[in-house]
């Protein structure tokens, strides 16, 4: 199965090769070029035999005209002696310079990772095989440097690497980015860079988990740089119009909002507008793109295009994408409808106390909507009472699903089936008096039938304290 390389649109590929330049990656590569390994010592040690041997020291010795011929003239016995040494050299030290002289050979020309496949296909073995095994080592450069010469294999050869290869490869490169302190993490965010540029890569990265994990990255104290890197996966992913439409599922939108307002770089502020304008423009579907306006809107995307409008930028591409957003965004809040606006702060899961939550004409006219698309709405609402740890987020969302019930009249039955009413009544001990109220109220009304008698209790309730009487207990009803 062949592939190509796509080129990407505002950021030039000489660009991209040159970010991870000054990573802790290629200045311990720098050293280790400098070392010199007595090829000699494992040649009489019978590690490796004589063919590998005139090879290694050959080509060890050469410079890049009397290389190049050597590459031309060997080409199965490179692979050959590379993954032999690679296989039979224990010592970390000579591991670690056979690397860097591989990622040297692919970096002065591309094509020579054909060189790796070509072996494979006459072995019958997946191209990167060998090289994966090399990913459950303890060297911290090993392994990242190994990362570095699979993404380049898997990148720049013409056929795509192996399903269950990939597979296991995005998830270490995954799991990479959740080491705290990862002093590599440059390296690893760089592999990811070049990974997701194929478009059949974006699918299988979703697969492992990838945007939760480069989400919460970004959502924990992380240098600028690892901030544009992150993003800038986003922003590649963005290009595939079906991921376009799932990304404001991870509540992207939000995140990279706060990254925005708080961005003192302007190549972050660069990739953040690109990735929006993607969002906006990507999308088949009409309603996603506008969902996305919306959320941006809601975001307080629009107070920072402000901001950003009143510097100046060299870069045309930030002035571009800040005057085609301030026109999606202004348009988009000229169009909004009570309910959109509604729905799109309940699927950020941002809930705050915003008008339309205490809108009784708000709930009369929109509680049946809720239902649509197979309770959408009501689902994510009743997962922010699971999963939410924010006070607001469970009050507001608690006082939703009230008024749901209050508006619709089978609103009852169907809280009960999805499994909000005892997710509701275990908020009655919430440690925040503010859910605690909020859960009462919605008790209160998933328990009563009759509304009209519970508005006149209400009102006696509220003549009797206006008078001065004090009542006690709690109005409830039967269930």
């Amino acid at each position: 199965m062949s592939k190509e390389n796509q080129t990407l649109p505002g950021l030039p590929e000489e660009k991209i090769d040159m970010l991870a330049a000054t990573s802790v990656l290629q200045q311990q590569a720098s050293e280790i070029r400098t070392q010199r390994i007595n090829w000699q010592s494992y040649l009489q040690s019978q590690m490796i035999g004589n063919e590998d041997f005139n090879f290694i020291t050959a080509f060890d010795h050469a410079d890049t005209a009397k290389r190049e011929k050597l590459i031309k003239e060997k080409r199965s016995q490179l692979a050959k002696t590379f993954l032999n040494l690679l296989e039979h050299v224990s010592k970390d030290q000579t591991i670690q310079y056979i690397l860097v002289m591989i990622d040297d050979m692919l970096q002065e020309d591309r094509s020579r990772v054909e060189i790796f496949r070509e072996h494979s296909t006459r072995k019958k073995e997946p191209v990167c095989g060998q090289f994966l095994n090399l990913l459950n080592g303890s060297d911290g450069f090993i392994i990242n440097m190994t990362a570095r010469i699979i993404a380049k294999i898997a990148c720049w050869s013409s056929d795509l690497m192996d399903k269950s290869d990939l597979n296991f490869y995005l998830t270490w490169l995954k799991d990479q980015l959740k080491i705290n302190n990862n002093e590599y993490m440059q390296s690893v965010a760089r592999c990811l860079q070049m990974m997701l540029r194929i478009d059949e890569y974006r699918a299988a990265f979703i697969s492992v988990d990838g945007i939760s994990t480069l989400l919460s990255v970004l959502t924990g104290r992380v240098n600028f740089q690892i901030q544009y890197q992150l993003i800038f996966c986003i922003w590649v992913l963005t290009f595939n119009p079906k991921l376009a439409e799932r990304m404001n599922k991870f509540s992207v939108i939000p995140i990279l909002a706060d990254i925005l307002s708080d961005s003192v770089k302007e190549k972050v502020t660069r990739i953040i507008l690109a990735a929006f304008r993607n969002l906006i423009e990507k999308p088949e579907d009409p309603s996603i793109s506008k969902e996305h306006c919306i959320a941006m809107v809601q975001s307080k995307v629009l107070k920072q295009l402000s901001i950003l409008e009143q510097r100046k930028f060299d870069d045309e591409d930030i002035v571009e994408d800040v005057q085609f957003l301030n026109e999606k965004l202004q348009a988009s809040v000229q169009d909004l409808s009570s309910f959109d606006e509604y729905a799109t702060e309940v699927k950020t899961g941002r809930l705050e106390w915003s008008p339309v939550h205490r809108s009784a004409q708000f709930w009369r006219e929109n509680a049946g909507r809720l239902n649509e698309k197979n309770y959408e709405l009501l689902r994510i609402l009743i997962h922010l009472l699971e999963t939410s740890r924010d006070a607001l987020v469970l009050s507001v969302a608690s006082y939703d699903i009230g008024e749901y019930v209050r508006h619709y009249p089978r609103g009852k039955i169907v809280i009960e089936n999805l499994g909000g009413k005892q997710l509701v009544m275990q908020l009655l001990s919430h440690e925040d008096p503010n859910v605690r109220y909020e859960a009462l109220l919605a008790v209160q009304k998933l328990m009563v039938h009759n509304w009209e008698y519970l508005g006149r209790q209400l009102e006696k309730e509220q003549d009797s304290t206006a008078a001065g009487k004090t009542t006690g207990g709690v109005l409830t009803g039967k269930a």
